[in-house]
């Protein structure tokens, strides 16, 4: 099978002016070869497409490509990871993960908590404010976790987002709105244990691949999962398989959240206990990083005994069951 891959390389938006925070969630050439090997391992026949002006360009000339492996995560606007898929659909080309509504939805990180809270799924309580004046209408109580509405890879996540009272609360979110300029989602915050839940597979085929522990040290910098301890986490963070009842329940919960949503082939659903012991969805992670050596879903399924080739057969399984159901 011929499969294009479409991407987001970090280096080449930094060339262009970017700054490290803006390209967090962008990936290295590493990444993109990774992925390559295990494709062509499988049999595959790859092409590297790039990024959405790549791929607009080569779908102009009449390319086209039997699947398209896609882990843009683009750069502007708060669907800017539903762009590829929607040009994809518009061109009939099929393609791996999930699609512009479910990219749009879970980005937003309160419509998301919605959807979830509609459904029957623990989230931890929460408000979003537009501008300063509506932070004195917070009537959520403290401790509380602040951050952008609709970022990820840690962006905007540091030391000061537990806050605890309400002039930490207004530096936070004054803080926020003038560097990210969106929505900031300001929730309850979630005193227990944190997991993160690898998932692949689509609807009712969906499983669990793996649930682990995330600890972070109590020596780091920063005592939140930031961008800085994500990016340096060696030393910093623990990540250890989990088994236990916590882990059922994790688990448990993401599925039915993942279904909820609609999330296809494979990604990673954040879980942290409240201070009653009950399992809520932080984030759901439908496009999760792909680096065989560093991102979390492929870490939690090597502890699984998974190999990074196992992962990206299921992705391109699960996404060709959706070809063959088509015709």
């Amino acid at each position: 099978m011929r499969i294009g891959l479409t991407y987001d390389l970090r280096d080449a938006y930094l060339a262009l002016g970017y700054s490290e925070d803006e390209t967090a969630e962008l990936d290295k050439e590493e990444t993109i070869a990774g992925i390559e090997l295990a494709l062509q391992q499988s049999g595959h026949e790859t092409d590297r497409i790039g990024n959405i002006f790549d791929l607009q360009k080569r779908l102009i000339s009449g390319e086209s490509w039997d699947l398209v492996f896609n882990i843009c995560e683009g750069m502007h606007g708060i669907s800017r990871e539903a762009q590829v898929p929607a040009l994809l659909d518009a061109y009939s080309i099929p393609y791996t993960f999930s699609d512009p509504l479910v990219l749009s939805l879970t980005l937003h990180k309160a419509m998301t908590k919605r959807i979830l809270r509609d459904s029957g799924i623990p989230t931890a309580e929460f408000r979003t404010i537009f501008n300063p004046e509506e932070i004195e209408t917070v009537n959520l109580p403290f401790p509380l976790f602040v951050k952008p509405v609709a970022e990820g890879s840690g962006k905007g996540i540091d030391g000061r987002s537990t806050v605890h009272n309400s002039q930490q609360l207004n530096e936070v979110c004054i803080r926020l709105l003038r560097d990210y300029k969106q929505e900031v989602l300001i929730e309850k915050f979630l005193s227990g244990r944190e997991f993160t839940v690898g998932i692949t597979g689509t609807g009712d085929k969906a499983i669990c691949v793996g649930v682990m522990e995330v600890m972070i040290d109590k020596l780091a910098e920063e005592q939140a999962y930031s961008r800085f301890i994500k990016e340096n986490y060696e030393g910093r963070v623990r990540y250890a398989p989990a088994t236990d009842a916590f882990a059922e329940a994790c688990e448990r919960v993401s599925l039915a959240a993942w279904r909820a949503l609609g999330c296809r082939d494979a990604g990673r659903v954040d879980v942290r206990f409240d201070d009653t012991g009950l399992p809520c969805i932080i984030e759901i992670n439908p496009l999760a990083g792909l680096n065989h050596i560093h991102s979390d879903l492929p870490i939690l399924m090597y502890q699984r005994g998974y190999q990074f080739k196992d992962l990206i057969d299921m992705i391109v399984q699960s996404a060709m069951q959706r070809i063959t159901t088509s015709k």
